[in-house]
């Protein structure tokens, strides 16, 4: 049983993370938001298959709930409308393509350099002192790395929404 809920919390993040950025049903940006918060939602779901439930709860609070408020609210004062079409901006899209496969590049090399499939196994599971120690000694450099990406992201939802001179 615990297999089937994690396929089903992995197609739903898929899906949902999938209709952040095509989605057909609307072209306002707070319906994307909302899809990212299912989405967190469905993250959630698979950290408590994987027996996390501290990650889990602060999947929730602090993701789902304080930084997609955060969001909102710059999507709000920035008073967005519904996406026009506009002209592709060429150097954009091909640093964006640069950044997905370098992306796709680290983590195909985390995964092969894991040692997953080993049949190691944690030894506490979902305790919060052990990931604490882990998070803030030998994760402290993608942990603020993170943050730096949630910035970015603000900063980037700013700069969409300027308007193009002509």
């Amino acid at each position: 049983m615990q297999d089937l809920f994690f396929y089903l919390f992995a197609a739903l993040t898929l899906i949902f993370g999938f209709l952040v950025v095509a989605n057909p049903f609307s072209r306002n940006p707070v319906t994307s938001a909302m899809f990212l918060v299912l989405t967190m939602g469905a993250l959630a779901g698979l950290f408590v298959t994987l027996h996390a439930f501290f990650i889990a709860a602060v999947q929730i609070l602090v993701y789902a709930g304080a930084v997609m408020v955060l969001f909102l609210f710059v999507i709000m004062l920035l008073d967005l409308k519904e996406e026009e079409g506009r002209r592709f901006n060429k150097f954009g899209i091909g640093a964006g393509l640069v950044a997905v496969f370098a992306i796709a590049g680290i983590l195909v090399k985390t995964i092969w350099f894991s040692g997953v499939g080993t049949g190691k196994t944690p030894a506490l599971e979902g305790a919060t002192k052990n990931l604490g120690t882990e998070l803030f000694t030998n994760y402290l450099l993608p942990f603020e790395i993170v943050s730096v990406l949630l910035l970015v992201a603000m900063v980037g939802v700013i700069l969409l929404s300027k308007k193009e001179l002509k």
